[in-house]
């Protein structure tokens, strides 16, 4: 719901750091690696109750994730670099490794705020399950559209590499949500039930617009 204003916000400095990053030997799936790393020390922090390591983490995180297609759509364009620099920026294998990273960082951190939140508050796991659930029908969701609509050419261009249904849940909520968790863990688990709600309202949304689209 909020990324599209956001990025428009934001397309100026997120620009201007990727600029700063366009050196050699400094490739868009590189940032991406780096991402998932951070993602991943995020989860393994929050699920030993450094929670303080862990929005830091995960914030810095999203953070480089947001800069690799910036530093991308640079690199493609720029003939400074060779061939193997620029391949890193490929818009198809790095969109597949992005977004391949980001479940991964995504499912981990909800894994690592329930561990941890189960342990130090006796929270109940059940609502962190159901937003792993809601997750799982928004992927599948969104990605089978993608692959439908680029073999039937009715893709949505908003400047991503695969065909996004946006929905009231999307990569911005997934932050401030993820970040509330961390700042407030004693009540992670009153914030996964809400959540769970508000991302299986999307998943129904994106199933019903997707089937529409193709239609």
């Amino acid at each position: 719901m909020l990324d599209r204003p956001l990025r428009a916000l934001l397309e100026r400095p997120v620009g201007a750091l990727a600029a700063a990053l366009d050196r050699p030997g400094v490739t868009p799936d590189g940032l991406t690696l780096v991402g998932l790393g951070l993602g991943l020390g995020s989860a393994v922090a929050a699920a030993t109750q450094l929670w303080a390591l862990a929005l830091v983490l995960w914030l810095v995180s999203r953070v480089v994730d947001g800069l690799d297609g910036a530093l991308a759509r640079r690199r493609r364009a720029d003939d400074r670099f060779s061939a193997d620099d620029r391949a890193g920026g490929d818009s198809q294998a790095g969109g597949f490794l992005d977004i391949t990273c980001d479940f991964v960082v995504y499912g981990a951190t909800v894994l690592g705020v329930a561990l941890g939140a189960t342990a130090a508050f006796d929270a109940p796991w059940q609502p962190f399950a159901a937003v792993l659930l809601a997750y799982y029908v928004n992927g599948a969701a969104f990605l089978a559209f993608s692959s439908i609509a680029e073999r039937t050419g009715r893709q949505l261009d908003d400047g991503r590499s695969l065909s996004f249904l946006g929905r009231l849940a999307e990569g911005t909520e997934t932050i401030v949500v993820h970040s509330l968790w961390l700042i407030v863990p004693f009540w992670s688990w009153q914030l996964a039930t809400a959540w769970a709600v508000f991302v299986g309202i999307s998943a129904v949304q994106r199933v019903v617009a997707g089937y529409r689209a193709l239609r």
